[in-house]
């Protein structure tokens, strides 16, 4: 497994490379680490679902709002309010139409998590993608986030491709709101 600055000029082509071979990596967000799939390929899902002890609906990181525009299902009063809510260290679930993502990552009612952090990387990388990634903090299920990248290297090496080092961040996840009958739930806060 390979670390690399997340401020390095190679950090973005060598991310991409491992998404692209179907691996999981490890990168930074504006609130914690997140675990990075190719949010499109099944095997790299599951083999996710697998790292982190849990299966079920998982957030995505999409590259800006006018892509969350053409994934969403709603109406254009809907996509108004919607819209606002968006960005920074908010995921919210919306309804989406078909083929965005693998249906492992859906909700029910064909909903997913969306997330547009406020950090040049993972932005970054879904642009040169060309495709969404997961966004999942760094875990398993029922333990602690991880928000150090030393600790997350000695608890994941074998199963990870690559960390993506900005230092120690955060262990406070996203907000999280669910966008149904035309109005916001909160979930987390």
């Amino acid at each position: 497994m390979n670390v690399i600055k997340a401020n390095h000029p190679g950090a973005i082509p060598m991310a991409a490379t491992v998404i692209l071979s179907g691996g999981i990596i490890v990168y930074p967000t504006d609130t914690v680490y997140g675990f990075g799939a190719d949010a499109t390929n099944d095997e790299a899902i599951q083999k996710l679902n697998s790292l982190k002890n849990r299966d079920g609906p998982m957030s995505i990181v999409a590259p800006d709002i006018d892509t969350v525009k053409i994934w969403v299902n709603t109406d254009s009063e809907a996509w108004e309010t919607i819209k606002n809510k968006l960005g920074g260290k908010t995921t919210v679930i919306l309804p989406i139409v078909e083929g965005v993502v693998s249906t492992l990552l859906l909700g029910k009612n064909q909903t997913l998590g969306i997330r547009i952090p406020n950090h040049t990387f993972p932005i970054g990388l879904v642009h040169t993608l060309g495709f969404p990634i997961t966004t999942t903090s760094v875990n398993r299920t029922g333990e602690p986030v991880c928000t150090n990248p030393e600790t997350i290297k000695q608890s994941f090496e074998d199963e990870i491709g690559l960390i993506v080092d900005d230092g120690i961040l955060s262990t406070i996840g996203s907000d999280i709101y669910l966008f149904e009958n035309n109005a916001f739930t909160t979930i987390r806060s």
